[in-house]
C-alpha cells in the first residue's frame, strides 16, 4: 500500500523580493554577488540588510559595570560602517540593473532575530547570507547566525559558501 505525500507548495513560487545580509566578511560579499545575480535572473528586488550587534561584554562589577568605551561612539561608528556595507551591496545591484534598497537595523542583541524580522516585515521570499561571518569562530558546516536563520526564517534561505 502506497501513501501519497502531499507537499504544501506556494501558489506563487516566484521570487519577487530577496534579502541579503551583509557584515563585511568575504562570505557576505559572495552572498551579495549571488543575490544580485539571482535577482537579475528572475527580475526580483534586492534588499541589503546590516544589523548592528550590541556588545555582549562589560567591565566587572569593580569597574562599575561600565562598557570599556562610550556606547554612543560605538553605535555611531557601527551605523556608519553598516551603511557603507549596505551602500556597497545596493551599488552592486544597481550597477547590474537590479532594483535595490538598503537597511541598517537598529542595534540588537540577536542578529538572527533582526534578519528574520526584517524578512517578515518586508515580505521577503528568499534570504541570502554567507555561511560564516566576521566572528572568527568556525563551525564545521555553518556559522551560528546562518544556521539559526535557516532554522527560524519563514521563507527559504540560500547560504553562500
Amino acid at each position: 500500500m502506497t501513501t501519497e505525500i502531499k507537499a504544501t507548495i506556494p501558489t506563487d513560487p516566484r521570487l519577487t523580493r530577496v534579502l541579503v545580509a551583509v557584515d563585511g566578511s568575504e562570505y557576505s560579499k559572495r552572498a551579495a554577488k549571488m543575490a544580485v545575480t539571482l535577482c537579475k535572473a528572475v527580475n526580483a528586488e534586492l534588499i541589503a540588510l546590516h544589523a548592528i550587534p550590541v556588545p555582549r561584554y562589560s567591565f566587572t562589577a569593580e569597574a562599575g559595570g561600565m562598557y570599556p568605551f562610550p556606547l554612543d561612539r560605538y553605535f555611531t561608528s557601527a551605523r556608519k560602517e553598516g551603511q557603507e556595507l549596505v551602500d556597497e551591496a545596493v551599488a552592486l545591484a544597481k550597477n547590474n540593473g537590479v532594483q535595490a534598497t538598503g537597511l541598517v537595523a537598529s542595534p540588537t542583541y540577536s542578529i538572527v532575530e533582526a534578519i528574520v524580522q526584517a524578512a517578515i516585515s518586508h515580505d521577503i521570499d528568499l534570504i541570502v547570507l554567507g555561511s560564516r561571518g566576521l566572528s572568527g569562530f568556525k563551525k564545521l558546516l555553518l556559522g551560528s547566525v546562518s544556521s539559526a536563520v535557516v532554522n527560524h526564517a519563514h521563507c527559504s534561505v540560500l547560504v553562500a559558501r
